[in-house]
């Protein structure tokens, strides 16, 4: 299955690819809106990663792409050091099927992903 990851730090791109290749995924990485859209269009991914504050198009404004320009239903999970409620409320409004707040261990993304991945 393949995984598209989201995300502008280095550090965080290396532990999550490091965990879900480990565990059998295919990963994909971009690092900002605009390279996330067009690997959307192109590929079929069982499930997006995202940060919310990334280069051009943020994350909840891919959530949104994702859901209501492309209308595609893989699950959506949001990685973001911004933990207050309106935003967390608003990705679940947008789509968003999970939101971890950074930082957080490479096993509780690997739980998330399976749990997300099993209901699919």
């Amino acid at each position: 299955m393949k995984i598209l990851v989201c995300e502008d730090d280095f550090m965080m791109i290396k532990a999550i690819e490091h965990k879900l290749k480990s565990e059998g995924y295919l990963v994909d990485v971009v690092t900002d809106g605009n390279q996330a859209i067009e690997k959307i269009r192109q590929g079929d991914y069982a499930l997006v990663m995202t940060d919310l504050l990334m280069p051009f198009v943020g994350g909840l404004e891919l959530i949104n792409t994702i859901r209501n320009e492309l209308l595609l239903k893989m699950p959506i999970i949001v990685l973001s050091r911004l933990g207050n409620e309106d935003t967390i409320i608003e990705a679940f409004k947008l789509g968003a099927d999970d939101y971890i707040t950074k930082p957080f261990s490479p096993n509780e993304v690997s739980i998330r992903v399976k749990r997300l991945l099993i209901k699919r």
